[in-house]
């Protein structure tokens, strides 16, 4: 029986960086990936909700350097205003952290809990974590099955997920390797984007069923062109693996009308989604 993928139309708020001003707050990136920046000029965060109803989402990942600020009255008017857009609030993306860090490991597991509380206030059904940024090997499998377990086990309410991404979830191995040793304890999310390889389609099959988000990243075939093939592909495994959860649509592309190519992106989903 085919399966038929959740056709509602979602996105990976990393789609809007730049109409968000590339913003980055202060203290939430510590590795240094991203470059701290408050200069303003993008969209304000509490504006984004009605930006995404106005452009037709009814759901979103919101990544966490979005927040300027983590004081319990401004995360409830952010929760306000995803509540009054009618825009759910699928997951909330700590796109930073390290637990498996040699020296900062345990403190970056207290960072990451931090940012897990404020997921928490946020309404969040879900709050996606790093599993570590080292290489695999059966300690830092095992580590990173330890501290993401002592992350889930002290947020019990919340779903606590993470993702195939960073150094340590290279393949679809390493990653069924470290989901056996957290015994359902912490979800995946799948994202086609992460694995490069000539196997990669491959690589999500092996794992995607098991996920309960996504984020489905487009390609570029040339500077500002979709690689709809690449797309329409990703899609496609995701739907015959019986993979249940939302397609949360990425643009990383090279044009800065991210709005537009985010349809793009929602007009080639719907030849398989339906």
């Amino acid at each position: 029986m085919a399966h038929t993928l959740d056709p509602t139309k979602a996105l990976h708020t990393w789609s809007v960086f730049r109409t968000m001003g590339r913003f980055v707050a202060p203290g939430s990136a510590p590795s240094g990936v991203l470059t701290e920046n408050t200069s303003g000029g993008g969209l304000d965060l509490l504006e984004l909700p009605g930006q995404l109803a106005e452009h037709g989402f009814a759901s979103a990942q919101l990544c966490h350097f979005y927040l300027p600020r983590t004081e319990s009255a401004y995360l409830a008017e952010v929760r306000d205003a995803f509540d009054t857009a009618g825009v759910d609030l699928e997951c909330f993306l700590v796109d930073d952290g390290d637990v498996l860090h040699p020296d900062n490991g345990e403190q970056q597991q207290r960072w990451l809990s931090g940012w897990i509380d404020v997921a928490e206030q946020l309404g969040a059904p879900r709050v996606r974590v790093p599993a570590g940024d080292q290489a695999p090997s059966d300690e830092t499998i095992a580590l990173s099955a330890r501290r993401l377990r002592a992350l889930a086990a002290e947020h019990q309410g919340i779903r606590v997920i993470t993702e195939n991404w960073k150094s340590l979830l290279i393949d679809a191995d390493v990653t069924q390797r470290l989901f056996e040793q957290l015994e359902g304890e912490v979800g995946l999310l799948i994202d086609t984007g992460n694995w490069t390889g000539e196997d990669k389609y491959d690589q999500i099959a092996a794992v995607a069923g098991r996920a309960e988000c996504s984020q489905v990243k487009a390609r570029e075939s040339a500077p500002g062109v979709l690689d709809a093939v690449d797309l329409t592909r990703a899609l496609t495994v995701l739907r015959d693996v019986g993979y249940a959860g939302r397609i949360s649509y990425v643009y990383a592309g090279t044009d800065d009308d991210e709005w537009g190519r985010l349809d793009e992106m929602h007009a080639i989903a719907r030849t398989v989604t339906g």
